[in-house]
């Protein structure tokens, strides 16, 4: 049964930060299933991701960003772009920020910027599993000072901790009205953007320095077959043709060990068996030429 209007809540919550704070771990977390990819380098995500938790009384629809930094190429202006987008749509902004040191000046810019939109402001100081207690009260205390927050929650995304307080917190943020989607809606994107994505994450993970940063993945087709397995063909770009050799290894040893796992990952997320073909094309400097980003998807 529907719960009354005037008792259910819903809205926006962007959750935003600098890179690798742990943003897409706390989404994921949130929604009980993977929704986000995480690796453990920085600016992993590069879209905005949405999620939908809906309760019995009530709907948070929120946005996992791309981490705030200053940009040195297109690709990173986009990434920032979205995340900005996201903060200006929220009802309740989700800020994140490590336990590990007190802000510093590329904090406490996001945070002048984020207070000036006058939006309730949550601040989430992360990864407090990493750190003795009595370290936390001088870097909750510095943080106190630099903005204006509704609610300031020591938090560990990766351990659990005080998650189901942030979400009562949260909830109690919210505008009240009736859910914006269905019950069992969770999230906008589909099974193509879900496999892109997958891949990605597996050459984050599987390959070092800036080799992952140089990477876009493209599904070309995406087939799915009544009898046999779903067929994907996906191409990896890479900026450079020593890039493409690294990625490809030694007698395709590399890119194999790729396709193995991924193609495991999104079998299990999609819930069907899938034959995935990967390819690697060098498309030189896509990350600093816009229409190749549009090409991409970066839009």
């Amino acid at each position: 049964m529907q719960p009354e209007k005037e008792t259910f809540k819903a809205g926006y919550v962007a959750i935003v930060g600098k890179p690798n704070v742990g943003k897409s771990t706390l989404i994921n977390d949130f929604m009980g299933c993977k929704l986000s990819i995480v690796t453990p380098k920085p600016q992993t995500t590069r879209q905005k991701i949405m999620g939908v938790l809906t309760k019995e009384d009530y709907q948070i629809v929120f946005y996992d960003t791309p981490g705030i930094m200053e940009p040195k190429y297109e690709l990173q202006n986009y990434m920032i772009k979205k995340a900005y987008e996201a903060l200006e749509d929220a009802d309740v902004i989700l800020l994140m920020a490590e336990s590990l040191k007190p802000p510093d000046e590329k904090d406490r810019d996001l945070l002048r910027k984020v207070s000036r939109l006058h939006i309730p402001t949550i601040l989430a100081i992360n990864k407090i599993d990493l750190v003795e207690k009595d370290s936390l009260i001088p870097i909750i205390s510095t943080y106190s000072t630099q903005g204006k927050f509704a609610e300031i929650v020591p938090i560990s995304a990766l351990k659990g901790i005080n998650l189901d307080l942030m979400l009562t917190l949260i909830v109690k943020y919210l505008p009240a009205g009736a859910p914006f989607y269905p019950e069992d809606y969770m999230t906008d994107y589909n099974e193509r953007f879900l496999a892109a994505e997958i891949i990605r994450e597996k050459v984050f993970e599987f390959y070092g320095e800036e080799i992952p940063y140089s990477t876009s993945v493209e599904i070309m087709e995406f087939k799915e077959r009544e009898a046999g397995k779903d067929f994907i063909k996906a191409v990896i770009y890479v900026e450079r043709d020593s890039q493409k050799g690294i990625i490809i290894g030694d007698h395709g040893k590399a890119i194999k060990r790729v396709g193995v796992i991924a193609r495991e990952e999104i079998e299990k997320q999609i819930g069907r068996k899938v034959y995935l073909e990967l390819w690697v094309k060098v498309m030189e400097k896509w990350r600093k030429d816009k229409g190749k980003l549009h090409k991409l998807g970066y839009k």
